[in-house]
């Protein structure tokens, strides 16, 4: 997952799920469906920041709570991350 700072009220989600670690179209349409599920839950909290989910061939593997309490912890590690630069011009983080 990477993040940056945005100069918007609210935060905005990215989704890259590549056809290379995951097959089937089923199997990225399911890691996007909880992706932004996870972010419309937690936006209230997520504001000032752009986030981009990728997504690995071990996502496949994991259930929908597993894959939901990864996006969070991610989530929560970004914002600890980010919260000194939450400027337009800082350069993204990547967990």
């Amino acid at each position: 997952m990477l993040a940056r700072g945005n100069a918007l009220d609210g935060p905005r989600l990215g989704l890259a799920i590549s056809k290379r670690y995951l097959k089937r179209a089923v199997d990225r349409n399911r890691i996007k469906r909880l992706a932004r599920e996870a972010f419309r839950h937690g936006q209230h909290e997520l504001a000032g920041l752009d986030f981009v989910v990728m997504a690995k061939s071990a996502a496949n593997q994991a259930n929908n709570e597993t894959l939901q309490r990864s996006l969070r912890q991610h989530w929560s590690r970004l914002l600890k991350q980010c919260e000194p630069s939450w400027l337009p011009s800082s350069s993204s983080t990547a967990i």
